[in-house]
């Protein structure tokens, strides 16, 4: 008999990856604003400092740019740094360490030196936290060299991914969007790892490809539930890893359907979605039967107002609209 799969939301399988990584390793250790007495702005860290102590789960201060260079320190001297920022936003406070520092050193030294850094944090819009909180920055990550961009959409990536983060010599950074924290879902006990280099068909299908990553997840999987009311299957095309790009498994879905709609929540312009969309019409021109079309967030401060900022972002109904252009009438 298989085992029965195990209920659990995003959120708890970040924290059981977390402590799994902790007690697997005296290296690791947590780091960041309010993970440790608080437990996580999400959450995600509590309990973590009771069972750990306080030189493994370490709160930091409101200092981006400090405390991620202690990281970048710490996995120098050979320690695995978990470091936590609370909103990518807030990543731009700690860009010069992360850029000019995590993504170049192993370069610049000729790889006599790694650095072993994990950074987590929050992505996305959708819980009214207005324009300071609410951006879709990973795709600005994703241009830079030397960094690992992970975009864990399943509670399976969510639970997964940590693990080989924390093996991959560079730093990774991983991007968990807030909608999805509270979203539940079935992990298989059969499932023990996942990879951290390829993405993955979510719903196989023939006629239109739908690809996306992150919270666009669940909306393009229901957006296929829709069109597949009149016929159409929709193949949906979980990318995960936005840094390297799969390349090959984009080109496989369009070589199948022929058609293709990028969903993004980020902002249109020098989006993750562009470069999908550039990375076609080089690769797989003749292979279209339609433009490529593209839904992403509106290019705007993601509003506070709950109606402005569902306008802002991507919706089924949007998705939907454009897989339909592409297609011939029913």
């Amino acid at each position: 008999m298989s085992a029965t799969p195990m209920r659990m939301t995003y959120r708890e399988a970040c924290r059981q990856a977390l402590r799994d990584a902790l007690l697997a390793d005296p290296r690791a250790f947590v780091m960041g604003e309010d993970v440790g007495k608080y437990g996580g702005c999400y959450a995600v860290t509590k309990g973590l400092l009771e069972e750990f102590g306080a030189a493994r789960i370490v709160d930091t201060p409101l200092a981006e740019n400090g405390f991620v260079g202690a990281g970048i320190g710490a996995a120098l001297a050979g320690l695995r740094p978990i470091v936590e920022i609370m909103t990518c936003n807030f990543s731009l406070l700690a860009l010069d360490q992360i850029l000019n520092n995590a993504a170049t050193i192993s370069h610049m030294s000729g790889g006599q030196f790694a650095v072993p850094l994990v950074i987590r944090m929050a992505t996305g819009a959708g819980r009214q936290l207005a324009a300071q909180h609410s951006h879709s920055l990973e795709g600005w990550y994703a241009h830079i060299p030397g960094l690992k961009v992970l975009a864990p959409a399943t509670v399976e990536d969510a639970r997964y991914m940590l693990a080989p983060a924390l093996a991959d010599p560079n730093p990774v950074l991983i991007f968990e969007h807030i909608v999805l924290y509270n979203v539940e879902g079935d992990l298989d006990p059969a499932v023990t790892a996942v990879d951290i280099e390829h993405a993955r068909v979510r719903r196989p299908g023939k006629d239109i490809s739908l690809v996306t990553y992150g919270n666009s997840l669940p909306k393009c999987l229901a957006a296929a539930d829709v069109l597949a009311r009149d016929g159409i299957e929709a193949e949906v095309l979980d990318l995960r890893v936005l840094r390297p790009l799969d390349s090959e498994a984009i080109n496989r879905s369009v070589f199948r359907t022929r058609r293709c709609v990028v969903v993004d929540e980020g902002w249109k312009s020098g989006s993750i979605s562009a470069e999908i969309s550039a990375r076609l019409a080089e690769d797989a021109f003749f292979e279209l039967d339609a433009p490529v079309r593209r839904v992403c967030g509106r290019e705007v401060p993601v509003p506070y107002a709950a109606q402005l900022e569902e306008t802002a972002l991507p919706q089924i109904a949007d998705v939907v609209g454009a897989a339909r252009a592409l297609l011939p009438p029913q």
